[in-house]
């Protein structure tokens, strides 16, 4: 699949590989295939990725393992929510949070309370809001970020 982007030019992803979100992300129905872009020094996985719509060129959001900012991250989801990914196993699964980058780039947060769910094994997505209730909409992240990136 081929898409024309904003932040990454021309990209081709494998049609294995895009991301199809049963019901599109909160606020972006209409949007349902996107590829997971890693940021080129940083393909591990630790960092900031992105999830590039590859119906809107436009469209990019930056998201991030939750464990990264939080490792004891652990939403309460009801199982019916992740019905639509099909059957998979718990190693199957990847969890990211999206971030929102205000212009001051110190008051950066993520979205704990509304995680992508990913089966990894059919590329099969969705966004959930998570019960519990002290996870945070706008959670600060720029200090932990700054303190991992310095190896804190």
């Amino acid at each position: 699949m081929e898409a024309k982007t904003r932040l990454f030019g021309d990209i081709n992803i494998d049609d294995n590989k895009v991301i199809h979100f049963v019901n599109g992300l909160v606020g972006f129905p209409q949007l349902r295939d996107f590829a997971l872009i890693f940021d080129g020094d940083n393909n591990n996985g630790e960092g900031v990725q992105w999830l590039q719509s590859m119906q809107d060129g436009n469209f990019a959001i930056p998201v991030i393992n939750p464990l990264h900012i939080l490792e004891d991250y652990n939403p309460i989801v009801e199982d019916e929510l992740l019905n639509p990914l099909g059957e998979f196993e718990p190693d199957d699964m990847l969890v990211l949070v999206t971030i929102t980058v205000p212009e001051d780039l110190t008051k950066m947060t993520v979205n704990l309370k509304g995680p992508i769910v990913i089966n990894a094994k059919n590329c099969m997505a969705c966004q959930v809001v998570a019960e519990d209730e002290e996870l945070q909409v706008k959670f600060p992240v720029y200090d932990i970020l700054q303190a991992r990136k310095e190896g804190k």
